[in-house]
């Protein structure tokens, strides 16, 4: 089995699911390899990776494995492979961007990355497995030439052949009204938030309006996100009547449906798992017997605007909340 793959506006192709690799927070370097390997085994061909997971050696010797015919029985061709990474926020000065993505390279041992994303709009960071209260020392809000000073190292990156596209991720639409008209290479993807019950028609839109790509993260609801990121009154999409509905309907997963819908909205998903029967699922649910429009609309009204990977850890000294990261009214939260 293997992903159907859609048009990617510089030409090329992208299977239309991915498999997430982000378990920093609750599975170890080895799991997380062992799980690549079987996603691989089974018919994945894109991988999204980011340096600050720290697993990309792991997984380097994954992707070395799959290209050596030792996983398939078969030499998987570099060029049917998938790997996107992310530049971390504490690599944003110009002189950082570059050789942080030749260390991803030289860990993930490649010669070149399909996409590669700016992680956050600023540089704010944290350390892996932080509570909700770290914050960084020098945490700042968006700083427009900041990002762009970023950004022109990123099209370096494409130009000079490292990656072959760039992007963006965790961004608002205020954010990308800026981007957008000082790019001399527009970002080519944008990775965010998707779910059921978190749908961002109004972002969709307009990515969809400026002909960026859009892979959604945590498109299952990400029972497994950081502590830090959970909070009582989040919804469970898993747990949604109409999603349980539709799923007892076709003898399906609920996660199943979460995927169908992502795959309806022309939403590229990277769900994660360390467990083969559903990371077999998973990429068959993309793969066959799609939602008809009647299901689809019926998923659309679950919609609760329910974000749950919130940030609070990337706030700035005079933030008053997470709420601020995301430029909930159009305007750029200084």
């Amino acid at each position: 089995m293997e992903a159907p793959k859609v048009n990617v506006s510089n030409g090329t192709k992208i299977p239309c699911i991915g498999f997430g690799t982000f378990g920093s927070d609750h599975a170890s370097n080895e799991e997380v390899m062992d799980s690549v390997r079987l996603a691989i085994k089974n018919g994945y061909t894109h991988i999204d990776c980011a340096s600050v997971y720290g697993n990309e050696k792991e997984i380097g010797i994954v992707l070395k494995e799959a290209m050596d015919g030792k996983i398939t029985g078969k030499k998987i061709k570099r060029s049917d492979l998938w790997i996107t990474g992310k530049l971390w926020n504490d690599k944003h000065d110009k002189e950082e961007v570059i050789p942080s993505l030749k260390q991803s390279l030289s860990d993930l041992q490649l010669d070149y990355l399909d996409l590669y994303l700016v992680h956050w709009p600023f540089p704010n960071f944290h350390p892996p497995k932080c509570d909700v209260s770290s914050r960084a020392e020098n945490a700042r809000p968006y700083i427009h030439e900041e990002f762009m000073a970023c950004w022109r190292e990123m099209e370096k990156a494409q130009e000079t052949g490292l990656v072959k596209a760039i992007g963006v991720s965790n961004v608002t639409i205020a954010k990308l009204e800026k981007i957008l008209p000082d790019c001399k290479i527009r970002p080519a993807f944008i990775e965010m938030e998707l779910h059921p019950t978190f749908q961002q028609v109004k972002f969709r839109e307009y990515a969809k309006l400026n002909s960026i790509g859009i892979i959604g993260f945590c498109p299952l609801g990400s029972p497994n996100r950081p502590d830090r990121d959970k909070d009582d009154e989040d919804a469970i999409d898993m747990a949604d009547p109409i999603v349980l509905e539709l799923a007892k309907k076709h003898n399906v997963h609920p996660a199943i449906i979460c995927l169908k819908w992502a795959q309806a909205h022309n939403i590229i998903p990277i769900p994660f798992s360390t467990k083969e029967k559903n990371i077999i699922s998973n990429l068959a649910s993309v793969c066959n017997n799609p939602l008809s429009e009647e299901e689809i609309e019926k998923l659309n009204s679950v919609e609760k605007n329910c974000r749950l990977v919130k940030g609070p850890v990337f706030l700035w000294k005079s933030a008053k909340d997470w709420h601020d990261l995301w430029d909930e009214d159009g305007i750029i939260v200084k």
